[in-house]
């Protein structure tokens, strides 16, 4: 059960602070007793910071966060395939994922998206197959979000998926460093443009 409460709470806490997600920040502070005590304590952070703050200012908080700073992109695929034709294949991997569970991404938003791919978690293990799958990304984010309440709320998540293999720390290490994929194919015939 905690584990789908961890996810369910992780993906409303990370979602865009509209009247809808805020209504939900009481039932998530309802429900964190039933979760181990530092994943409640994480997301207890956050709640209590969306619960105390004026709704505008969390927004605009958001926006700069999330919408502005690549950075800090809540798509997982982002991460270790950049704005490449590697990330297409990436999301119909994970679009293919959520359609044999049975479920949709709603509003329009991408398969990769991290509170999607949580939803999906808090129903079915495909989802937690796809964190797992996705470590460098959840990583690459935690490490962006160093300075920011919203980190507590991605650590609670990964404090339920198995500690990462050596060859995803030094990916993360290196995707630190330089960042996500440019694409290298295709340009190459259409030269400098003046």
């Amino acid at each position: 059960m905690s584990p789908a409460v961890t996810a369910r709470a992780a993906s409303l806490l990370l979602r865009y602070p509209d009247d809808h997600v805020l209504g939900a920040v009481p039932l998530i502070l309802d429900a964190l007793p039933e979760l181990p005590a530092g994943i409640a304590e994480g997301l207890g952070r956050v709640a209590a910071h969306r619960a105390g703050a004026e709704p505008g200012r969390l927004r605009a908080e958001y926006v700069d966060r999330f919408d502005f700073r690549r950075r800090s992109s809540l798509h997982l695929t982002y991460y270790t395939c950049g704005d490449t034709r590697k990330r297409g294949e990436a999301l119909a991997g994970f679009a293919a994922a959520f359609k044999a569970s049975g479920y949709e991404v709603v509003d329009g938003e991408l398969p990769d998206y991290l509170p999607a791919v949580l939803d999906l978690a808090a129903a079915d293990d495909t989802g937690w197959r796809l964190l797992r799958e996705n470590r460098i990304g959840l990583d690459l984010l935690a490490r962006s979000l160093e300075q920011s309440v919203y980190r507590h709320a991605v650590e609670a998540v990964r404090a339920l998926l198995p500690a990462p293999a050596p060859g995803d720390l030094d990916a993360v290490t290196i995707l630190a460093r330089t960042g996500p994929p440019a694409e290298q194919v295709g340009l190459q015939p259409f030269g400098s443009f003046r």
